[in-house]
């Protein structure tokens, strides 16, 4: 009788559990072997359940049930967030998402204070981005002010990645993305070179930001702003910027960092994006790298003394900082305009030492027309790292980007 009693609460118990399952997803693994993660973001459309605060996501190992960081994010679709580790080993992984009391999960914050916003991860500062106008040095032209722009740049040691106004340059803004040589209205415009006062890019507003145990995010407004002297001020062109950072494991050498840029045109006039040798998604790099202990690799095969106008799919710049070795890959994705995009790398004798600046350029070769109405965008991903980035490995992170595994829900 006692046995029969445990059999059918063992039963009821496995039948309580399976109704406690929401869905099951297979990844496959990706075409590309690679050891970086891979994040996906899934539309939740067909799987239904009514409430986002009583949910767990685990990753079925044999007999283990690995609870798994995830994220959802409302909107329509609603989708849900999470890291598939590197899969070098080509293996297919399967997650369960469930009703249940779910994990104690570590957030990564999206923090806003008196002047920027700073990314953490736990004690780490990720990056940060100056919404407030930051004004050059004493004695510096006033015109060189500027907002709406990441640095520094931290690697996951915490060395800086990034340079502000240096003095060879004083429009030089960490990670920032102006266009330089821009036809409004029949006339030129550059919104780049800022000291020369005929244009600016400067921040408008927040529209969103984002905390959470996958990533946070934050979605801001710039306006390229034409600022000829004896004219009024006016904006040519009007972005949306979403920068969403990914939450590295604990002691992970590296952290993702997707930039997306939305353009349109702000006024019924057209603007175009004329040909020039630098424009666009640039880094100014930190003022410890020269010619003697930094590099440059592209997905072509070409090195610093190559690079510069060649085209590619991304660029590792890397070097030694404070002891230590760090950079960064830059990846195009491949719906950008003319894309593998042109390189503006500079010369390895830039003053003399090697000083170093990297720069995804569409309109390197090529105008870009921008017609009211349109919409354009531009999306990069750079993957900050410790250590060194071989050729290999950022092959299969630029895999891992622009072609996602396939998720079977079941």
């Amino acid at each position: 009788m006692i046995r029969k009693y445990l059999l059918l609460l063992l039963m009821l118990t496995a039948l309580k559990t399976q109704a406690q399952k929401i869905a099951t997803f297979e990844v496959e693994p990706t075409k590309v072997p690679s050891d970086t993660d891979v994040p996906i973001n899934m539309s939740l459309d067909g799987v239904t359940f009514l409430s986002d605060t009583a949910l767990s996501l685990v990753e079925i190992q044999g007999n283990s049930r690995i609870a798994i960081p995830f994220q959802i994010t409302p909107g329509s679709p609603r989708t849900i967030s999470w890291i598939v580790k590197g899969n070098s080993g080509q293996k297919k992984k399967i997650y369960e998402l469930t009703k249940s009391a779910p994990s104690k999960q570590n957030n990564i914050v999206a923090k806003v204070e008196s002047k920027y916003l700073t990314v953490q991860s736990g004690d780490k500062n990720l990056l940060r981005y100056y919404y407030a106008t930051i004004y050059p040095p004493a004695g510096v032209d006033t015109a060189y002010r500027k907002s709406g722009f990441i640095h520094p740049l931290w690697s996951p040691h915490g060395q800086e990645l990034t340079r502000i106004q240096p003095k060879d340059h004083y429009h030089h803004y960490g990670l920032w993305n102006p266009w330089t040589h821009v036809l409004y209205k029949g006339d030129t415009v550059d919104f780049w070179n800022i000291g020369d006062r005929k244009g600016t890019v400067r921040f408008s507003k927040f529209v969103s930001t984002t905390s959470g145990p996958v990533f946070s995010e934050f979605q801001v407004v710039h306006e390229h702003v034409v600022t000829k002297k004896g004219a009024p001020e006016e904006v040519a062109i009007n972005e949306l910027q979403t920068i969403r950072v990914y939450r590295p494991e604990a002691n992970q050498d590296y952290y993702i960092v997707d930039f997306t840029s939305q353009l349109n045109c702000a006024t019924e006039n057209p603007v175009t994006l004329l040909e020039y040798r630098y424009g666009g998604f640039g880094w100014r790099t930190t003022e410890e790298w020269n010619n003697t202990n930094s590099e440059v690799i592209t997905s072509e095969g070409k090195n610093r003394k190559q690079a510069d106008g060649s085209t590619a799919r991304w660029c590792i710049v890397q070097g030694a900082v404070s002891n230590d070795y760090a950079g960064a890959v830059m990846m195009s994705y491949p719906t950008n305009y003319n894309h593998p995009e042109p390189l503006r790398i500079w010369p390895e004798n830039q003053y003399n030492r090697g000083d170093m600046f990297a720069n995804f350029s569409p309109t390197k070769n090529k105008d870009w027309d921008l017609v009211p109405g349109q919409k354009y965008t531009l999306k990069y991903r750079l993957i900050v790292f410790n250590g060194k980035f071989t050729k290999e490995k950022a092959e299969g992170a630029w895999n891992n980007y622009t072609t996602l595994p396939k998720v079977i829900v079941k």
